[in-house]
């Protein structure tokens, strides 16, 4: 157990290697409790939606409801305040999931940059949070729950009735793999942990740590705030350029945030594979052929998946192009890599559009 954003949180249960290859084979549970959830809402539908659009950088306006997106919450400068799941229930209603360690920074923000009578509400204490994941996930959940589940469409979400309570059950995930994410009251969200855990037992179902849980979303290439994503940083230099869009009225950091998409960052976070024996950590400085420094990497990890080390770097942007040969300095010693684009990992995960 360690101390993470504020709460205690488990490494591992069994193992982190086990734990990760049980998630990418089978299934895998993850205590997900502590992550944030704020509503948005209000009477008027369209001061609601302008005051999301003000504050993101991905276009709300696209989303319909049951959708979820991924967006990213802007401070004035153009950095990223948090990166985000939004969940539109309907024009009036609308959730943001955010990090644990950020969710009360979020809602100041939100609150701080509202004007108008739009409601931002942090009901996270309320709120449970589990994640199951892995190719088997869909089968477990659909047979515990005793309904079919393929009418959810990834980045989709429905509101399910089950043991008399309305839950909310998601097609997301932070692993690469096809899975869930179930919101539900505490009480339920622990009843659940535990008659899952027990149910997908036959299935190879484990619960999993926040070991495993971070070299799952490096091997799918996923940002984690604090590393990858921050308050100086644009979502172009966080490479997370996907998500910004153009909108009718500017929103927060726009024109630095536009200028970044279309001259390029100075700097930008890309993969990294190492070619040398040794294993990437965050903070270990980067160098080109030439032996210019050119920036660190954000994090590391040995992949148990692809049985070698891969991480996550911010470069200098000339250096940022697929196969890219740079050196990392690892207590010392130069070591090749190169700049992977892709994701290191195809998971499971199901793209029904």
């Amino acid at each position: 157990m360690v101390p993470f954003g504020g709460w205690d949180m488990p490494v591992q249960y069994t193992g982190i290697i086990q734990e990760h290859l049980a998630t990418r084979q089978f299934a895998g549970l993850f205590d997900v409790s502590h992550m944030g959830e704020i509503f948005v809402t209000g009477s008027d539908p369209n001061e609601v939606l302008k005051f999301l659009e003000q504050v993101t950088c991905n276009l709300i306006s696209s989303m319909k409801a049951g959708q979820v997106q991924y967006n990213a919450v802007l401070n004035e400068d153009g950095g990223v305040v948090d990166d985000v799941t939004v969940y539109k229930f309907s024009d009036s209603k609308y959730m943001i999931c955010s990090n644990a360690s950020n969710f009360e920074k979020v809602t100041s923000h939100l609150q701080k940059i509202n004007k108008s009578s739009v409601t931002i509400k942090n009901d996270s204490k309320d709120w449970h949070q589990i994640a199951l994941q892995g190719p088997k996930a869909n089968e477990i959940l659909s047979k515990y729950l005793n309904r079919e589940l393929d009418s959810i469409l990834y980045y989709h979400f429905e509101e399910i009735t089950f043991q008399n309570e309305t839950i909310i059950v998601s097609r997301t995930g932070y692993t690469g793999e096809d899975g869930f994410e179930i919101y539900t009251s505490n009480i339920l969200g622990v009843k659940m942990w535990n008659q899952l855990l027990e149910f997908g037992r036959e299935f190879g179902l484990v619960p999993v740590g926040l070991g495993a849980r971070d070299t799952l979303r490096l091997e799918a290439k996923y940002p984690l705030y604090g590393h990858e994503l921050n308050d100086d940083w644009s979502p172009i230099e966080s490479g997370i350029a996907f998500i910004v869009k153009e909108k009718p009225a500017p929103y927060l950091g726009y024109e630095r945030i536009q200028k970044d998409k279309k001259q390029g960052p100075k700097r930008k976070v890309v993969g990294l594979r190492l070619l040398e024996p040794g294993v990437l950590r965050e903070n270990f400085p980067i160098f080109s052929k030439e032996g210019k420094e050119i920036g660190k990497s954000t994090s590391g990890t040995h992949s148990p998946s692809r049985k070698e080390s891969l991480g996550l770097a911010i470069l200098d942007f000339e250096f940022t192009k697929n196969q890219t040969e740079v050196f990392v300095d690892i207590r010392g010693q130069k070591k090749l890599a190169k700049v992977e684009t892709g994701s290191f990992v195809q998971g499971s995960v199901r793209a029904n559009k």
